[in-house]
């Protein structure tokens, strides 16, 4: 009984790591502008979000003494290109899993571009290239697919 048991937990956990392996990655820097944009930051419906959003956080020094001002925005950028490698990589996984994967990261473009276009603090460059990249993910998915599908 006891082996059962063990099974049942092992089991449940493969399970959960399927689910989580189906979550697509990209979510991620959407849901931190989401928090950043209403919570963090005040107002985060007008254009107030969008201002701190793009405010220097640091320099970086260049060459021939020049500056370099790093942004949030540009910092949001960047993970999310460091999290679309990675998302690149997870198209090699079980087909069922990549299948539902690619259906969420659909939904996660829908609900990117329904924020882009009804809220002024999203209507921005950095939130209009992150959802490019869920875009990216979706096409490269299904084209994967298709393609591991025809054989080729």
């Amino acid at each position: 009984m006891h082996g059962y048991a063990e099974a049942g937990q092992i089991q449940r956990i493969a399970l959960g790591a399927r689910m989580f392996a189906a979550l697509p990655l990209l979510a991620l820097p959407v849901i931190g502008y989401n928090i950043l944009v209403f919570t963090i930051f005040p107002g985060g419906r007008n254009h107030s979000a969008v201002a701190r959003l793009t405010e220097p956080l640091f320099t970086v020094p260049t060459a021939h003494d020049g500056q370099w001002p790093v942004t949030l925005s540009d910092l949001i950028i960047f993970i999310s290109l460091v999290i679309l490698f990675f998302e690149q990589l997870k198209t090699t996984e079980r087909r069922h899993v990549v299948i539902l994967n690619q259906s969420m990261s659909m939904v996660l473009f829908v609900g990117c571009l329904v924020e882009f276009l009804l809220f002024p603090a999203f209507a921005n460059s950095a939130f209009f290239l992150l959802s490019a990249m869920v875009l990216l993910d979706v096409a490269a998915g299904f084209i994967a697919t298709l393609r591991s599908e025809l054989g080729g």
